[in-house]
């Protein structure tokens, strides 16, 4: 039997099994997770709002739908936390930004809305970077990242990884436009993953730059993964990008055989200005998975810098036109980073967007070319782990130098839309913790899930949960 005390790490699947035995009970769960979240959030500041009341109401219904023998599924019962950015009905959602601070939706976002279908208690909203970008606004806190409070907990889903890292939530939900889930992910030691874009809804999202946001989920297993997405997916008639249709049940795939899938590896894309431990922990999953029996294929991939350059332009594009009610009308609540960048989007001339499109456009190919060669790449997330920025709260950076290396490996995804998962693969020489990606075509969330549930099994993907 477990003791409460670890309890609190358990994955989703395994504490489904004990609510849909009763051997606990969901109230029981969100009792704990709550007390935990009011000893440990003051320090690590990962939620923006706990709900409470609410979460325990939903619990209780959870205990007595399963009493009855009505369980809807792995989730039912279970503490899920949500991105500040995903519209739940009469809970303020503040998007991290002082202009939405008094903001509460009318209705709930898709996602929460299949959420709740199958069950999932919704325990609060997480912190997040300005807007869903970078640098947190003064209203807002800034979370820590609980495995070392002098590391970056990574953006801009920062308390969804700090979170569901700490214990504090079983999964949650981010959004990723140029790596907001990988880099959390990847910093706080969790399974990030990006589905295919137009997989998941953002019907009742703040948009930053909608043709490049994609919803997905931080868990602790790949197979908690396969289990969030499953129930995020779907067509939504709210949502025209949605696809039609799931190609398949993704908690399945976990178990599939990968010997027929090509593993693509592109050694100057994966290592150059890499931290030598993410390179290694690359070059090694490639080498396991070739002993499983899939084929490895060596490809070239080009610099991608002069590419990911050209998504400053088109993000911040999209995003003033997202703010467009509150901006430059209201620019005074905003925090000095964001506000440069919605300024920076106002300023784009058409023929900028344009040229900025046809990069994106050109990226596309590029990447497609190397994909027709293999199924899966594997390569880092990051290109080293980050340190905590001292102002986190008023971060004035410049915005140029938030691109090209660093993003060289989200980016492109975010361009293109191919799903994408990172998974932990221990720490480097400095105890800093290290992850590597998967990245499949898009639509191929399958390829990707069997991949990395057959990496999970090795000692190349482990994580070592704080302790607190």
């Amino acid at each position: 039997k477990h003791t409460m005390k670890d309890l609190h790490y358990l994955s989703i699947s395994e504490l489904a099994k004990q609510l849909s035995t009763r051997k606990l009970s969901s109230v029981e769960i969100v009792q704990m997770q709550l007390k935990r979240i009011s000893r440990l959030d003051s320090e690590l500041q990962a939620y923006a709002s706990v709900n409470e009341d609410a979460a325990l109401l939903d619990a209780k219904r959870a205990d007595q739908e399963i009493s009855r023998g009505n369980y809807r599924g792995p989730i039912h019962g279970v503490p899920i936390a949500l991105k500040d950015l995903i519209f739940t009905q009469g809970i303020p959602t503040m998007g991290g930004t002082a202009v939405l601070k008094h903001f509460v939706p009318k209705f709930d976002a898709t996602v929460v809305t299949k959420l709740r279908a199958a069950g999932a208690v919704i325990i609060g909203k997480l912190n997040l970077a300005e807007g869903a970008m970078a640098g947190y606004n003064a209203s807002f806190s800034a979370p820590y990242n609980p495995l070392k409070r002098t590391l970056s907990p990574g953006g801009s889903s920062s308390g969804s990884g700090v979170a569901t890292a700490a214990g504090l939530c079983f999964g949650s939900l981010g959004t990723d436009t140029g790596g907001s889930i990988r880099f959390p992910a990847s910093m706080c030691g969790v399974v990030g993953m990006k589905p295919t874009w137009g997989r998941v809804s953002r019907h009742g999202i703040h948009d930053l730059a909608p043709s490049m946001d994609h919803v997905g989920s931080f868990t602790r297993t790949v197979g908690d993964a396969a289990i969030m997405i499953g129930v995020i997916a779907g067509y939504d008639p709210q949502d025209s990008t949605t696809m039609p249709a799931n190609p398949t049940n993704f908690a399945t795939l976990t178990q599939n055989d990968i010997t027929k899938l090509r593993i693509g590896y592109a050694e100057h894309y994966a290592t150059e200005g890499v931290d030598p431990a993410t390179a290694q922990a690359v070059a090694s999953a490639v080498d396991v998975l070739g002993g499983m029996g899939t084929k490895i294929v060596n490809v070239e991939i080009p610099n991608l810098d002069k590419y990911v350059i050209a998504w400053r332009d088109l993000c911040t594009a999209e995003a003033f036109v997202a703010h467009a009610q509150f901006f430059p009308s209201r620019s005074a609540e905003y925090g000095p980073w964001f506000r440069s960048w919605l300024a920076h989007g106002k300023s784009r001339s058409a023929k900028d967007y344009i040229l900025a499109h046809q990069l994106r456009l050109e990226c596309n190919a590029v990447i497609a070319t190397a994909f027709s060669k293999f199924d899966v790449l594997l390569c880092p997330a990051m290109i080293a782990p980050e340190q905590r920025k001292s102002d986190a709260q008023n971060y004035t950076e410049p915005m140029g130098e938030i691109s090209a290396p660093r993003q060289r490996f989200t980016i492109p995804y975010n361009f293109n839309g191919a799903p994408s998962i990172t998974l932990p693969a221990g720490k480097n020489h400095n105890g800093d913790p290290i992850s590597i990606q998967c990245i499949g075509k898009p639509t191929r969330e399958d390829h990707v899930f069997k991949v990395a549930a057959a990496l999970e099994k090795t000692k190349i993907i482990y994580t070592t949960p704080p302790t607190l």
